[in-house]
This record gives structure tokens, C-alpha cells and sequence, in this order.
């Protein structure tokens, strides 16, 4: 089986997360009841932060030194499938100081709407990362119901510093390899150094090819570049489907821009009120959950590679696999051998999706018999990493981003050891990865340049959140967390397994969805799906 076409980009890689790259994995698009996360989680804090502050709108008015951007026009030519056309977009890359000897060029793609039924105006995608391209996700996969295609443009911009739009660079695909092989979970003070010393090399290569724009990829600006489009476009408010990171980017635009705000949908939510320590401790306790749920339905069945005694022995099963790992890595049939961190990844790709799980369990199978090359397939998946070694942009963008809108969870290896006793119990399994994986923001060559706070939007259109009981990468908290900061925030609620919920299989989500993007109306306040 395809294992690229089987986990496709829908909204991975995370602000919080896990491994190298503080990242997740994406699964299929659209987008977490076995156990409930570690009562220091997720569910034990309060939805929001009051004492975080408000993002601030900004004026209505365009400011005269933006006037050019935003009454620019576009040059559209064919490109990709049949029906698309691409175009290049110019932004400021500070816009603070906007110049046009610095101007950015992002690409920006559209598929207009054949009919039947008038025409609505534009519906902008974006599956989420940070760092995915929004340009693939909507050639490829997005939206999948025909009624929408026919109503709306179709349109999508590659962010700052993602894919086609001044991509972030920071190792060669050589040094990649290397980096994503380097022990995650380090065993004592030389282990530490060498995890340290690839955080500190992936940061400078980062510097060193990547200068002009590592400073201006927040997520602010990106919303900031999202209005330029959507006024370009000729539309007086944005229409929006965000998934996952996406959810941040399109609560941030709604916090700038309220009154713009059309139609936004919001799955599988992020919470912009935590902190990055708070979004990775979170984030642990809901891959814990995700696993629980793959264990509970693996250990019904007589060929579960990780025995059918329980959940907690299958989790004990899959550390003492790891560790093994640790120490004899598998063969593979590449010139990579599986290793810890390589299986690691390989399994919490797995994750994202339940479709997933049979594969899973078979890949598990072949590595416990000495052939890790399911796992590699499903870990190369996760880092975006093609079968002739390159590697996309996507696990250089995700730091990139996430580096400047939040300060570090710790500073030292110091920090992280006295945090490892709450990652572990939020999850035996993962914990430890997730702990190490946010220090990779200490050495980032650039400050941050954002700190937590809530979104309000006051005197936005209806927007609707959508959250996933048991989704590992965006918790179902975070949903609540964000429904109820929105003043105008619906929360529609799918009680089920995988990251986000939107074209995964649920007709009443689907319905709901489709509904308020066609007709205006959001679902009755607190909608639950199954």
C-alpha cells in the first residue's frame, strides 16, 4: 500500500509536537472515547487563559504605504490539473517598514467556480503545518464535496517561508537524513550534547540559507498576507476552510480583521491562549489518548504485534520495541537502518488517522521480525522525505514558524529533565520525545516575536470551530479553548478518532459543514457528531 496516499496532507505539523522538528504528521484531509487524558493535561485547565492579553484588531482603513499591495493585479496562468491557474502575489516582507526591494513573492493558486448555482465569491484553504502547502492541498485533495466546488472559487496561497512562496531552507537532504536519526530520547549528558549539538547545526543552517526571510514568518503576517489576497480577489470578506495549524492562521486573520470576517471554518483547533510548554504537554496527553485508542482495537485481534492482554501493556510492549530500537536498529532494505527515532515517527504518523492502524500493526509485525521497512515508509511520510531522498520544505518551515510566535517551552536540557516526570505521565510512550522536541527553540537564531494570547474577533460573523474527541495532534480541548474565546465562536463537535473531522467520513459533520459554507447558517450551538 501507498503509505503517501494512505496519510496525505491535511494539517500536520503542529505548533506544539513532536521529534526534531517540533512537529506532527498530517493525515488524510478534513481535519480526538477509550481513555481520557493525564488529568495534568489538557482537560484539568481551564479553556482559556483570561489573563492572557487580546490580539488587537487592526484599523479598518489601509494604511496609504500598503495601497500599492492590495490594488495590485494579478498576472493568472494555467498550471497543475486541469482548471487551475497560478499567479504570484507581491507582500511586504516587514510590514512595518514595507519596501519594494524586499518584497516577497508568494504563489497563489485558484480554480473558479463552473456552476450549477450563482457563484458565492472566493473559499480559501489552507491544511495547516505550519508549513504545508496550501497550493497542493487544494490541486489535490480539497474540498471534497462537489456543491461547494461549484459555488466557490477555489483558492489557496502558499505562507511565507512555505513551499512555492520564498521556502525556508536549513540542511541538505544528506544532513537531513542525519538529523532525523538523531536520538530523541538521549540516555545521559553526552546523548544530550549530541541532540543539542543537531539543534544548534539545523538552527544555523536555517540562518545561513534562510536569512531574509526567517525573521518575517510569523503567523501575524501571514494573516496579514491572506487580507492582501482576499482584497485582490475582489471579495469584501474572507470565506475560509483552515485545518489543524490552519485553524491559528484563520483565528488570527478574524482577531485582525473581524469585520472581514465571511464564512470560516475552523477544524481541529488550536488554542492560541497556551503557552508552547502548555501546547506540548497538551499535545503529548492527546497522542497518549490516540495510542490508547489504536491499543484498545489492537488488542481485539489475534495478530496485534503488541500482545492482547490490555492497553497498558501494549503501550509497555511499544516503549520496550523502542528501546530495543535504541540499541540494535533494523534493517530496512535502504541504506537507513530503523532506528528509535525513525519508528517513532513512523508510529505517530500512524496516529493521525485510524485508516491507518491495520497498517500499523502489520509494519510493527514486519520490524519486530527484523524489517523496518513499513516504518521507514510511514516516518519518510511524516518528514515529507520523496523516494529519491529530497525532502520538502515542510519540516524546515514548521520551526520557522513556530520559533517566532511563541518564546521557547525551556532553555536548557536542565529545563527539560525536570519537566520529563509530567511528560511521562501525560504519556509512557511518547512522553519523552515530546518533552525534548520544543528545545529546539532555544538555539533558534531569531527571537520570537509573538507570546500567547486569546483571540476575541468582537463583531465577526459567526465562526465555526470544529474539535475531534480523540485527535491527537490538536486535542479536543483546544477546541473548546478557542469556541469559547471567539465571541462569535460555534463549536461542532465530532465524538471520534483521527486529526480533524471535515471530509473524513462523517456525514453529519460534512452536512453541518456544507451547510454554513453554502447557505450562511452555522449548526445549533454545541452540535455533536458521531
Amino acid at each position: 500500500m501507498d503509505t503517501s496516499r494512505l496519510l496525505r496532507t491535511s494539517g500536520a505539523v503542529l505548533a506544539a509536537a513532536a521529534l526534531l522538528v517540533s512537529c506532527s504528521k498530517p493525515s488524510s484531509p478534513g481535519g480526538d472515547t477509550v481513555a481520557s487524558p493525564a488529568q495534568h493535561g489538557p482537560d484539568a485547565r481551564p479553556e482559556s487563559d483570561k489573563a492572557t492579553k487580546p490580539l488587537e484588531p487592526l484599523p479598518t482603513a489601509v494604511p496609504a504605504a500598503l495601497r500599492p499591495y492590495y490594488d495590485q493585479k494579478l498576472s493568472w496562468r494555467s498550471c497543475g490539473p486541469k482548471g487551475f491557474e497560478c499567479a504570484t502575489l507581491r507582500a511586504p516582507l516587514d510590514y512595518e517598514k514595507p519596501s519594494r526591494a524586499t518584497d516577497l513573492e508568494l504563489a497563489v493558486s485558484r480554480k473558479k467556480a463552473p456552476g450549477p448555482g450563482k457563484r458565492i465569491g472566493s473559499l480559501m484553504v489552507d491544511p495547516g503545518g505550519p508549513g504545508a502547502s496550501a497550493i497542493n492541498y487544494l490541486q489535490q485533495y480539497a474540498p471534497e464535496p462537489a456543491a461547494v466546488k461549484a459555488r466557490y472559487d477555489m483558492v489557496a496561497m502558499d505562507p511565507r517561508g512555505v513551499a512555492r512562496s520564498e521556502p525556508v531552507r536549513c540542511l541538505s537532504n544528506k544532513q537531513m537524513d542525519g538529523y532525523t536519526q538523531v536520538d530523541q530520547t538521549p540516555d545521559d549528558k553526552a546523548e544530550q550534547t549530541k541532540l543539542t549539538t543537531a539543534y544548534k547545526k539545523f538552527a544555523d543552517g536555517c540562518r545561513a540559507r534562510s536569512g531574509k526571510v526567517l525573521g518575517h514568518v510569523s503567523t501575524v503576517e501571514a494573516a496579514r498576507d491572506m487580507d492582501i489576497f482576499r482584497a485582490v480577489l475582489g471579495d469584501r470578506k474572507l470565506t475560509y476552510v483552515g485545518a489543524s495549524y490552519g485553524t491559528f492562521l484563520g483565528a488570527t486573520y478574524a482577531g485582525l480583521y473581524p469585520s472581514r470576517v465571511g464564512r470560516l471554518v475552523l477544524d481541529g483547533a488550536m488554542d492560541p491562549s497556551l503557552t508552547s510548554r502548555q501546547l506540548n504537554e497538551d499535545q503529548t496527553a492527546g497522542f497518549n489518548t490516540a495510542f490508547n485508542s489504536f491499543a484498545a482495537d489492537c488488542i481485539k485481534k489475534r495478530d496485534c504485534p503488541l500482545g492482547t492482554k490490555s492497553t497498558a501493556d501494549a503501550g509497555k510492549q511499544l516503549s520496550a520495541f523502542f528501546r530495543r530500537l535504541d540499541t540494535r536498529p533494523v534493517a530496512t532494505g535502504d541504506s537507513r537502518k530503523l532506528t528509535e527515532s525513525l519508528a517513532t515517527s513512523g508510529v505517530i504518523a500512524a496516529m493521525y488517522d485510524e485508516s491507518a492502524w491495520p497498517l500499523l500493526r502489520e509494519y510493527l509485525t514486519k520490524a519486530q521480525k527484523g524489517d523496518g521497512s513499513g516504518l521507514l515508509a510511514l516516518s519518510d511520510t511524516y518528514y515529507e522525505r520523496e523516494p529519491d531522498g529530497s525532502y520538502a520544505n515542510q519540516m524546515f518551515a514548521n520551526p520557522a514558524v513556530n520559533c517566532l510566535d511563541l518564546p521557547p517551552a525551556f532553555s536548557s536540557p536542565a529545563q527539560v529533565e525536570s519537566a520529563l516526570p509530567a511528560f511521562r505521565k501525560a504519556s509512557p510512550v511518547f512522553g519523552e520525545n515530546f518533552a525534548w522536541a520544543p528545545l529546539n527553540c532555544a538555539y533558534w537564531p531569531v527571537k520570537a516575536t509573538g507570546e500567547a494570547h486569546r483571540i476575541e474577533a468582537k463583531g465577526a460573523a459567526p465562526i465555526l470551530v470544529v474539535g475531534t474527541t480523540r485527535d491527537p495532534a490538536t486535542p479536543y480541548p483546544w477546541a473548546r479553548g478557542l469556541a469559547s474565546q471567539l465571541s462569535s465562536g460555534r463549536l461542532l463537535t465530532y465524538e471520534g478518532d483521527g486529526h480533524t473531522a471535515y471530509g473524513r467520513g462523517s456525514d453529519c459533520i460534512d452536512t453541518a459543514v456544507n451547510t454554513y459554507l453554502l447557505e450562511g447558517t452555522p449548526p445549533a450551538k454545541n452540535k455533536r457528531c458521531s
